[in-house]
């Protein structure tokens, strides 16, 4: 007797065991499983709700540079909620020249505000977030309220830069009333054309 009943337990325990894995293994399958689904989600994970705002084409010298896409969470735009500008580039552009024209247009809005040491991070940072362009690529930025923003290709999650300042100081490129074209402004706030 004493024989089965030490089977029994050995039984019940292998039992036990391979039940604790079995739910383990589950809980980390479904963990990964939501961590893919977010990835493949991209930018409309940050924004869930999103719905087009507005949108434009650039152009520099009568050559289409991007198509502009604003999308937020309401009827009309409200900078202090969470919102999205995609970019679908007509060209190719090298990362370093996209994160130098941003600096540049930043220190053209906000003039000394902004300490040369502070605008070299930032531009250190979009130039380790963004990646080289070539006709056809997309590049996403999300503003967080509170948070800073994040930065998605049309594949993944690039970076997450948390710094409010950085971000409001970046969009304002295209959405502050001084932005360098005032009609693509118009345009992805929902202007008629």
């Amino acid at each position: 007797m004493s024989s089965s009943s030490c089977c029994g337990k050995t039984k019940k325990a292998r039992y036990a065991h391979v039940l604790r894995v079995s739910v383990g293994v589950c809980c980390l399958l479904a963990g990964l499983s939501l961590t893919q689904f977010a990835a493949a989600a991209g930018w409309r994970a940050d924004v869930p709700q999103a719905r087009l705002q507005g949108e434009a084409d650039f152009r520099w010298f009568g050559f289409k540079v991007y198509h502009a896409a604003l999308w937020s969470t309401g009827a009309s735009f409200d900078p202090a909620q969470p919102f999205a500008l995609e970019l679908t580039y007509q060209r190719s552009i090298g990362r370093a020249r996209i994160a130098r024209t941003s600096i540049d247009e930043i220190r053209r809005l906000f003039g000394d505000r902004y300490s040369e040491q502070q605008l070299q991070r930032w531009e250190a940072e979009m130039n380790a977030a963004f990646t080289d362009v070539e006709e056809g690529d997309q590049l996403t930025g999300v503003y967080l309220p509170g948070i800073g923003c994040r930065f998605y290709n049309s594949k993944q999650l690039l970076a997450e830069v948390r710094d409010v300042e950085f971000a409001q100081a970046f969009f304002a490129i295209w959405l502050d009333p001084r932005s360098r074209d005032a009609q693509l402004r118009r345009r992805l706030l929902g202007a008629s054309p």
